[in-house]
């Protein structure tokens, strides 16, 4: 297990990679001026076809679907360090979630078809699936009823991370049961340009993709359904899983960038004739976040590495990614604040970059469920 927390030569490699790429073709300055010109897309188009090039689309894809078959580690890492920049990219919607859902949940043709496109970046994808202001995954009220050899969806659904841009948008919808009822829910590939199908695309504070959407009446034929039937609440639960575990170490990299950050300023800015770093209180202050991170960082490696072991039970691999999940959201949340505090006033203002990472955090907390959400999740897979 613990060297499974070590990353080899080559994984070492790919994370120089991705950081001199971010660091030259995908810096907090882009993200400023997507945010700043209402970018139609949220995202540049050629830094993603850059990005396909590089083969990050199928990092996670297993070489018989078309990808690279670097694993979840690999991808974990790439997202660690675009989570540096804070860099717009579909990783997180169309790789991390999108692809995840067909190949977990996908027939051999489904595969075959969409992840080769997903690897070619030809193919965008959106993951529409709660539909209250809280995560709540088992409480899906989307109706879809069997008509005409299909099936024909109503509902609605919020906070569908790159829902505007997506050439399809994977709907969790009920097939039969409670609202309530983690069984009986089937995933469905939906054209963004099927009639009935509405998108409404909402500016999130930290620059993030989203949309949400309303289904009256969009009719979709069989093939549709991921898998040709219901996915099982253990499915479900992976697919999200490995999003939650991807998310936990984009995070962990925007924490590593702020602690960094604050760092620096705390050996540049002089009070009283001596750098502010030297103050007692802000080296422990200081110390307490190192402490948090590096908690954090083991959770996240030790989480990436379950997912890329066989032998890895899902009840371990949920429990890993409820437990980084949950760390990352606190961590996130104390560095940021204390980035913003140990700025001072500066910290506080727009010029600056220290707040596009406050600004991050929240929204991080709670996508795919906050702390609260995970602790309460942690717990119950203990049988406390």
């Amino acid at each position: 297990m613990a060297d499974s927390l070590l990353l080899n030569e080559e994984q070492e490699l790919l994370r120089e990679s991705a950081r001199g790429f971010c660091s030259e073709r995908a810096p907090l300055s882009l993200h400023r001026k997507l945010r700043d010109s209402r970018n139609p897309d949220g995202f540049d188009r050629d830094l993603w076809r850059q990005m396909v090039e590089l083969g990050w689309a199928g990092m996670a894809i297993p070489e018989t679907c078309g990808g690279y078959g670097f694993g979840h580690t690999g991808l974990g890492l790439v997202l660690e360090e675009t989570g540096r920049t804070l860099a717009d990219s579909p990783l997180v919607a169309t790789v991390l979630l999108g692809a995840n859902a067909i190949l977990e949940t996908g027939n051999e043709a489904q595969k075959a078809e969409l992840l080769p496109r997903i690897v070619a970046g030809e193919l965008l994808l959106a993951f529409a699936l709660d539909e209250h202001i809280v995560h709540d995954p088992g409480r899906i009220e989307t109706a879809a009823v069997p008509r005409n050899g299909g099936f024909v969806l109503n509902g609605s659904k919020t906070f569908v991370l790159d829902g505007h841009v997506a050439d399809r948008i994977v709907v969790a919808a009920r097939i039969g049961g409670g609202s309530g009822d983690p069984e009986n829910i089937g995933l469905f590939l939906v054209d963004a340009a099927a009639p009935g199908l509405e998108i409404t695309r909402t500016i999130m504070v930290d620059g993030r993709n989203c949309a949400n959407i309303v289904l009256n009446d969009v009719a979709v034929d069989a093939g549709a359904l991921l898998g040709g039937s219901a996915v099982t609440p253990e499915a479900l639960d992976r697919v999200l899983d490995i999003a939650r575990i991807g998310l936990a170490a984009e995070m962990l990299g925007s924490i590593e960038e702020v602690f960094e950050r604050t760092l620096d300023y705390l050996r540049q800015r002089e009070q009283f004739g001596v750098p502010i770093g030297a103050f007692q209180a802000l080296q422990h202050r200081a110390a307490e976040m190192y402490g948090e991170i590096e908690l954090g960082k083991s959770l996240v490696r030790a989480a990436l590495a379950a997912l890329d072991d066989p032998a890895s039970g899902a009840t371990r691999i949920a429990r890993l990614a409820s437990a980084a999940k949950a760390k990352l959201s606190e961590v996130f949340f104390l560095v940021s604040n204390e980035g913003i505090q140990m700025h001072g006033g500066i910290g506080m203002t727009d010029e600056f970059d220290i707040g596009f990472f406050l600004k991050r955090a929240r929204v991080a907390q709670q996508f795919l469920g906050d702390a609260g959400f995970h602790r309460d999740r942690y717990a119950t897979l203990h049988s406390f």
